[in-house]
């Protein structure tokens, strides 16, 4: 009896690794929210936030606009379009078309002449 109980509790610890991950849904593709602050944010224009510091912590809200590479994205607001690195598990099983408006939650990561967000949160707000 124990150890079908312990199966049991070891079997539903291991169904979130098995849920639905989401991700990008536009071009260049292959194919909710968990939770966290949901609050006032001070939200950056791209041209503002390449404007600043390698390291510094940003939120910018637009549309992601097309896959261009492993777990890189275009995205883009109304001041101009920046390079955004969204590992796979950050999606939380959201699926985000260019057509959705969201908010990405990161830091800038400067290489040379080339700017770009690392994304460490993906909020659809639309």
């Amino acid at each position: 009896m124990k150890k079908l109980l312990l199966l049991s509790l070891l079997s539903s610890l291991a169904l979130p690794a098995f849920a639905d991950q989401g991700g990008f849904t536009g071009p260049g593709s292959d194919s909710a929210q968990r939770g966290g602050f949901n609050g006032p944010h001070k939200t950056l224009s791209v041209a503002q936030a390449k404007a600043l510091k390698d390291d510094t912590k940003v939120v910018v809200e637009g549309n992601i606009t097309k896959k261009i590479g492993d777990e890189h994205y275009e995205f883009m607001d109304s001041s101009g379009s920046i390079v955004v690195e969204i590992d796979d598990h950050k999606w939380n099983g959201q699926s985000i078309s260019p057509t959705n408006r969201v908010r990405l939650e990161g830091e800038i990561d400067k290489d040379g002449n080339n700017v770009d967000i690392d994304v460490e949160k993906v909020t659809l707000v639309n």
